[in-house]
């Protein structure tokens, strides 16, 4: 059974019970995207110990809590820890010379870049109630999906130029172009299905346009921590795929920027 046959064989239900749980919403969408962001630190939180930028991982929890449970802390407590948080970021930007300061920056790494972008996954299902905000999300997977494959097969079948030779070897610019093609393909698919969809059909340029850059950009983000750190897979979690870090690595980065417009469109 080759690689791509294992993948599929386990992508495919995988991919229907996310779905079907973010149809869901609620606690139980909430609950499936905290367990995935929290398995996600853990492997980041690997991949720099492993490319000699261990971070501080118990600070690195507390800030995951701190970002998902703001709710629940009072606002001076908030503003207090986000002030703390400031000033020792500001000394380890310009101290170069300690240890910690290298270990305090990757600890902001490992404790806020995956959290924040799957919290937007959340914000963007609870943008509009009921079915209207599974639309929208589900669009967003499609668009991630669909430029995953077609990039894959694009550069696979008409790949010439390389788009990061040194990070990212196997990506091309064509496939990075078919990319696009893919994108706007699972927003159509989305869009046809809802009824109705509740953003405009003609919000699919700039919807594509930013998962097509964001999303590579977040492939290549991690393949360079991983090529730092000398590992193929950020985990061994998800058969033929690797963790969850490789298989959201694109969501993660688009999913901030694809809130914002959604939210501004509506």
């Amino acid at each position: 059974m080759s690689e791509l046959v294992k993948r599929i064989l386990f992508a495919v239900p995988a991919a229907a019970i996310f779905i079907w749980i973010t149809w869901l919403g609620g606690n139980a969408f909430q609950t499936m995207i905290f367990a995935i962001g929290l398995l996600t630190v853990w492997e980041i939180h690997n991949i720099m110990k492993a490319a000699g930028r261990a971070d501080y991982f118990p600070i690195s929890l507390l800030l995951v809590v701190m970002i998902w449970r703001t709710d629940f802390m009072p606002d001076w407590l908030l503003l207090s820890a986000v002030m703390v948080v400031l000033l020792i970021t500001i000394w380890a930007v310009f101290d170069k010379k300690h240890e910690a300061s290298g270990r305090w920056l990757s600890t902001l790494f490992t404790g806020i870049y995956a959290p924040v972008g799957f919290l937007m996954v959340i914000y963007i299902r609870e943008m509009v109630p009921g079915a209207a905000g599974f639309w929208l999300t589900l669009s967003l997977f499609f668009m991630i999906w669909g430029n995953d494959v077609f990039a894959y097969f694009g550069g696979k079948t008409f790949g010439k130029r390389k788009l990061a030779p040194v990070i990212s070897p196997n990506k091309t610019w064509e496939g990075f172009w078919f990319g696009f093609l893919g994108a706007a393909i699972g927003f159509l698919i989305a869009w046809a299905l809802a009824d109705p969809f509740p953003l405009p059909l003609s919000s699919i340029f700039i919807s594509v346009i930013i998962v097509s850059i964001a999303g590579p950009i977040g492939d290549i983000t991690e393949s360079r921590l991983k090529r730092i750190a000398g590992v193929k897979d950020s985990s061994s979690l998800l058969p033929g795929h690797g963790g969850f870090f490789d298989r959201f690595d694109s969501l993660i980065l688009a999913a901030p920027f694809i809130f914002f417009y959604f939210f501004m469109t509506i």
